[in-house]
């Protein structure tokens, strides 16, 4: 088994690398990757972003926020957590089957340990009761990869904070993520490994499953400068684009409704790979000229802040919607679904 562990700290090319791995590499042998990766959240292939994250939250605590190719749930990651991929072919006995490559991770983990580390349900590592792991699979032409996270340390206040489900009118036909009651193993360590920085953690992990002393005597994966321009490419057609991040949402439906001093509005919407498809508005402000025209120029466009307010800025908005602020319809329409 060769061993390649990422240099990067963006969760956009460290999955663009995994996958450019799983697409061109040669998997004679399989492949044991790790990576580990600042403040980020990784939305499942299936899922609708918004309806899993607290967007607001993200956006002014700078989280990078990506979506992967394989499915499961939405995971929030920080720097006291390592991802595990093995990289392998097909070979008929490896898809569903993530006993086979969790195994030797919980191996490792029981020589550290964590005697009660163990694989429980479909995908999940626990311990406890509680939720340290969660693994997903992706596959494609013969090849495929088997990851999962390992909560060495993380900030799990930020868990709650910036996955928190909306609990206002959203239906959305995505998959949702099942949330479970998480822990980090490093309490559940042997005194000799609670203290490990979380590379020291990664090492350690990488010498238990390849049996090897010193990771210098490790088959080691050599990137070329071919293989590098590979994963910018990727990286910047997938994982780093707006498209592929909410483009690929799922539809759903939302309902705004708030009370100005001039009035009640609301906002009735139909959104499909991130585009307003449909939308209706209801309620009892003063306008002049028929809302079927605000309508249709709002039908069709990406929702965001930015697209919806370069429609309000060219509407004569006091004739549709009288003296309700057009700033106040903008935040209305795009703001973030409030949470429980």
């Amino acid at each position: 088994m060769r061993y390649l562990a990422s240099k990067s700290l963006d969760i956009r090319e460290n999955l663009a690398l995994e996958t450019y791995l799983m697409e061109h590499a040669d998997l004679t042998e399989p492949i044991l990757y790790f990576y580990i990766n600042s403040p980020c959240i990784i939305v499942g292939r299936y899922q609708n972003v918004l309806a899993e994250i607290n967007q607001q939250y993200v956006d002014d605590n700078h989280i990078i926020l990506t979506r992967r190719t394989s499915g499961g749930g939405a995971v929030y990651d920080d720097l006291g957590n390592v991802i595990f991929s093995f990289i392998t072919k097909d070979d008929g006995d490896a898809v569903g089957n993530f006993k086979r490559f969790t195994d030797p991770v919980i191996t490792a983990l029981h020589k550290m340990g964590a005697s009660g580390a163990a694989m429980t349900g479909r995908n999940d590592l626990t311990i406890d009761g509680k939720k340290f792991s969660g693994n997903a699979m992706h596959v494609e032409n013969g090849r495929m990869f088997s990851h999962g996270t390992l909560m060495y340390d993380v900030d799990q206040t930020q868990i709650a904070k910036s996955l928190q489900v909306p609990a206002d009118k959203l239906a959305s036909k995505g998959v949702k993520s099942v949330r479970s009651r998480v822990t980090n193993l490093r309490p559940y360590f042997e005194a000799a490994y609670q203290h490990l920085t979380i590379e020291e953690f990664r090492d350690t992990l990488a010498k238990e499953i390849l049996n090897v002393t010193d990771l210098q005597d490790a088959h080691q994966y050599q990137l070329t400068v071919a293989d590098q321009q590979g994963v910018a490419d990727l990286s910047a057609k997938y994982f780093k684009n707006w498209d592929w991040i909410y483009g690929n949402d799922p539809a759903y439906s939302l309902k705004r409704r708030q009370h100005f001093t001039a009035g009640t509005v609301e906002f009735d919407l139909n959104v499909d790979q991130g585009k307003i498809k449909a939308i209706q508005i209801h309620g009892d402000f003063f306008g002049q000229r028929p809302i079927t025209d605000v309508t249709a120029k709002l039908t069709g466009v990406t929702y965001t802040s930015a697209a919806v307010q370069a429609v309000f800025d060219e509407l004569d908005v006091p004739s549709y919607f009288g003296k309700i602020p057009a700033q106040d319809l903008v935040d209305l329409l795009t703001r973030q679904p409030q949470t429980k």
